[in-house]
């Protein structure tokens, strides 16, 4: 056990000491994060009432502030606000939108809730990202992403565990959004106190200007179409998967709801151990491929994740083994897609413009998130069939990835070539 512990240990990079408290931080969000995230939508729906729909446009309707908030987001974070302020903006703004879906009974409701979702995560990402990259040298961005995506997965999986043994022995899902809402306020004291801003806004762009160059860089556009597919990929996790595993793989085990929520409370922590305890060391081994290349393995892994899920969702009785190895697969796929999507667009970007730029990467994971759970809500609303299906037809779409990465690919090797 000490030498593996001192192994992967040694997986963990040399980085300045604001990166490492920056994902102290956003471990601590995320562990609030955790409580929420794969029991709302059963939540929602075999307690509150809405249909399957119902809740994939609820929880959809975030993109619609998110598309805003991440607009405003980079732009401020590269101008008058700067990332650490607009950082604190978004802390608040997630804080009330926790505590506004503790209380929903509605359809309205959860429309509230989730608008107040996608703003404040509309405005968090390009700001917590641009500072990222402010802190650190391009050699070190891999795993400077690694290390937060790491905070993320590690946070959400304690979340996961301890969502599920409340739910498992009290039911009490609305103090899950509680939590969270609390999660968000000790993340605003921690930037509050301990990270400085690290960005001198330029004067030659404006709000407008910087979006303008964005816009007309080919290259971005390009990968923001295969960015928003993979995006959509990895919102079914959340979003979709375990309603699924709840109603159509697991329902004729034969366990009360309780123990259902257990058994998937176990699965997605399995599926969250295994991006904590890979993160690093895939980040390391990414280091020696193109961030495109490394996309392409990501692609691939998605493919074969989906492909597990339907052959777990048709096999007698819901094998539990064949859902954990496809969970340990599509955690695979997410730990290589994470850092590199977000490490390309911080190396296409000027340095001036690195909010505006993650903005619009970041508008790919609005798309995805309005995209993502109404498809994924409505499939499952149309039965067995469609539901088991669904699976098979997420993974005939990489290969529409695929090509894409492949001319994106061959767009930047003529740009650096021209250089």
């Amino acid at each position: 056990m000490a030498r593996l512990r001192s192994v992967w240990l040694g997986w963990l990079p040399k980085l300045d000491y604001q990166v490492w408290l920056l994902a102290v931080g956003r471990l601590l969000s995320q562990l609030g994060s955790g409580f929420t995230l794969f029991y709302a939508p059963i939540f929602f729906v075999n307690e509150v009432g809405l249909s399957a729909t119902a809740v994939g446009i609820g929880l959809g309707s975030q993109a619609v502030t998110g598309v805003v908030g991440r607009f405003f987001g980079g732009s401020w974070a590269d101008g008058w606000l700067g990332r650490k302020r607009t950082l604190l903006l978004a802390t608040v703004i997630s804080a009330i939108a926790a505590f506004t879906l503790a209380s929903i009974q509605t359809f309205t409701g959860l429309i509230i809730g989730s608008l107040f979702v996608g703003l404040g995560m509309g405005l968090y990402w390009p700001a917590a990202e641009a500072l990222i990259a402010d802190l650190t040298t391009a050699e070190e961005r891999n795993e400077a992403y690694a290390l937060n995506r790491l905070a993320d997965g590690l946070g959400l999986g304690l979340g996961v565990v301890l969502g599920g043994v409340l739910i498992g022995t009290t039911g009490a899902y609305r103090a899950l959004f509680v939590i969270d809402g609390v999660s968000f306020l000790v993340f605003f004291a921690l930037v509050a106190q301990a990270i400085a801003e690290q960005h001198k806004p330029a004067q030659t762009h404006t709000l407008w200007q910087g979006w303008g160059v964005a816009l007309r860089d080919r290259a971005l556009l390009v990968f923001c179409v295969v960015n928003t597919l993979l995006t959509t990929y990895i919102v079914q996790i959340s979003s979709t998967l375990p309603l699924y595993l709840n109603n159509f793989v697991l329902a004729d085990l034969g366990f009360p709801p309780k123990t259902l929520s257990l058994i998937i409370s176990g699965l997605f922590t399995w599926h969250l151990a295994a991006t904590v305890l890979t993160q690093m060391p895939v980040a390391k081994r990414l280091n020696r491929l193109s961030r495109v290349q490394a996309l392409r393995v990501s692609a691939g892994l998605w493919a074969i994740g989906f492909i597990s899920i339907w052959v777990a969702g048709v096999a007698p009785r819901g094998h539990l083994g064949l859902t954990g190895l496809a969970l340990g697969i599509l955690a695979l796929a997410t730990v290589t897609y994470m850092p590199s999507a977000t490490a390309i667009v911080v190396d296409m970007a000027p340095e001036s413009l690195r909010g505006v730029y993650l903005a619009v990467n970041s508008q790919c994971w609005a798309i995805g998130y309005f995209v993502g759970p109404p498809l994924g809500g409505w499939a499952l609303d149309q039965g067995a069939g469609m539901a088991h299906g669904f699976w098979l037809g997420l993974a005939a779409s990489v290969a529409v990835a695929i090509a894409i990465l492949q001319r994106l690919g061959q767009m930047l090797h003529r740009q650096k070539s021209s250089l």
